[in-house]
């Protein structure tokens, strides 16, 4: 049994890292501080596509949660 442990906790230590820098760069794109430029719709392109990026990145975790 402690076989398997060892490739879950690193399966979860991956997820959890998407998850965290999934979130920081959706509330960067949101706050402003990561941004495209103009001719790709400037801040507001980059606000909607955070939105996007943190929603469906909860979405993910909830279905997680859900599923065990």
């Amino acid at each position: 049994m402690a076989k398997k442990q060892g490739p879950m906790l690193l399966h979860f230590v991956a997820w959890l890292t998407g998850v965290i820098v999934s979130l920081a760069v959706g509330f960067a794109m949101i706050g402003g501080t990561l941004s495209l430029p103009s001719w790709l719709g400037g801040q507001t392109i980059a606000m909607l596509a955070g939105w996007v990026v943190v929603l469906t990145t909860a979405l993910g975790v909830v279905m997680v949660v859900l599923k065990k």
